[in-house]
């Protein structure tokens, strides 16, 4: 085959690949195989950049025809694919040669091994990383074993790679001395292990909340069934008993529903300019038992003139959620506090209106160490599980409350100091009037 058809067969494919790792469709399985193509277009590259009718050194610049001219511009064009193609890619690449010796890589292998020099080229695989399994794999690759599903752990920050390694270019039966090289790919699966985690996390606490009130109803079931429905008294409490636990579980599915429909995209958020004084008094109103139970006082803070763009029945679900919450796991004789603040932090515009609202919900509680901080918004994720349990609730209301407000184009953040209290901040993006 000419050179002049090697190359154009290259580009073409080379183009495909680039294409096809595009497609958010595309299969890891067949990303890889493009991946593989990719790698093999550099080898075959280099190849031809070092052979002599590729050189445009060999001849003066006077005898130099226009087809080679033409070639070479066709080789350096195709080389910059190549280059910006591979470095394009968010898998990392890493080819050795028999020596263990690093002769081609990508950057997002130099970013994974925190090359300073931003080049692994012409290094030893010893000196980039002195990890057993990617060693072993490379070695095994270079006897000729492929090996797949390698786990990489990285420290720093922690994330998880699916290493692939093949053998590449070995010729057994003419020198028996193994592979010419080998060709590692490093596919970046933390958000895949986390997901997982969330996966088994999830399922681990929705069958223990659903399993505890189940359990509860079936055992009072049964004893009724067996003759206390004779016992007016008990029967009167086992059925009560029954409820609860039976409205518990319907409260959880329908958090459970709310929780996935607004994940999918499906709950519709119609913010406007609406008075914030009159929907926390509504607020507070129907917590108002829960709160004389624990002898917490509710106060509301907002200013009559108040004003917040937001979807009015979706903020007094979520502020529902934060003062019910704020109640629950408050002292007694505590305090529950809502009040309403600017955010100056991003900074005003020409007419003088600053970024976002924050409506905080501020109580005198135990406060939350800061260690679960960071996952308060989790489903499921409860400080105390056993105190969690014993107050109610479904341990879905912060998470909705986090995605309630990111619908609005805003957030929720929290602070806390162990026994002095906690403080949860709606963030709401305020409409912006052009002057006119």
């Amino acid at each position: 085959m000419s050179n002049s058809k090697r190359n154009i067969l290259v580009v073409v494919g080379f183009l495909v690949a680039a294409v096809l790792l595009l497609l958010p469709s595309f299969t890891l399985r067949s990303s890889l195989a493009v991946i593989l193509f990719a790698a093999g277009g550099v080898l075959l590259l280099r190849e031809l950049l070092g052979t002599k009718s590729f050189n445009p050194t060999r001849r003066g610049a006077d005898d130099l025809r226009t087809t080679d001219r033409q070639s070479t511009a066709e080789v350096f064009t195709q080389a910059r694919l190549f280059e910006a193609t591979i470095n394009g890619m968010r898998e990392g690449l890493l080819v050795v040669d028999r020596d263990m010796r690093v002769v081609a890589s990508n950057a997002a292998a130099h970013r994974l091994f925190n090359s300073p020099r931003g080049n692994l080229d012409d290094q030893r695989l010893t000196e980039i990383t002195r990890n057993p399994a990617i060693y072993g794999a490379f070695l095994d690759a270079l006897k000729g074993h492929e090996r797949s599903e390698v786990r990489v752990e990285t420290h720093g920050p922690e994330r998880v790679f699916d290493l692939r390694v093949v053998p590449l270019g070995g010729d057994h039966d003419k020198n028996g001395g193994g592979e010419d090289g080998a060709l590692g790919v490093f596919i970046d699966v933390t958000r895949i292990e986390r997901l997982e985690r969330v996966r088994q996390e999830f399922l681990s606490n929705i069958s223990h909340d659903l399993r505890t009130p189940l359990t509860a109803i079936m055992a009072f079931v049964e004893t009724l069934e067996t003759g206390a429905l004779d016992d007016k008294e008990n029967s009167l409490r086992f059925l009560s008993i029954i409820r609860r636990n039976a409205a518990r579980m319907h409260d959880l599915i329908d958090d459970l529903l709310e929780l996935s429909a607004i994940e999918a995209g499906n709950v519709q958020v119609r913010p406007e300019l609406i008075e914030l004084r009159p929907i926390v008094n509504d607020v507070l109103s129907l917590l108002e038992t829960n709160a004389a139970a624990r002898n917490v006082v509710l106060t509301n803070e907002i200013a009559p003139e108040a004003t917040v763009f937001a979807d009015a029945r979706r903020l007094e679900q979520m502020l529902t959620n934060l003062v019910d919450n704020a109640i629950k796991f408050n002292r007694e004789n505590g305090a529950v506090t809502v009040r309403l603040e600017r955010n100056p932090e991003a900074g005003a515009s020409h007419e003088g209106t600053v970024a976002s609202d924050r409506i905080l919900v501020e109580d005198t509680g135990e406060g939350i160490p800061a260690q679960h901080l960071a996952r308060l918004f989790e489903r499921f994720y409860r400080v105390d599980r056993a105190r969690s349990q014993d107050m109610g609730g479904t341990g879905l209301g912060l998470a909705i409350v986090k995605h309630l407000a990111r619908a609005h184009g805003g957030g929720i953040t929290v602070t806390s100091e162990v026994g002095k209290g906690t403080t949860l901040a709606i963030e709401l993006p305020i409409k912006h009037f052009t002057a006119g």
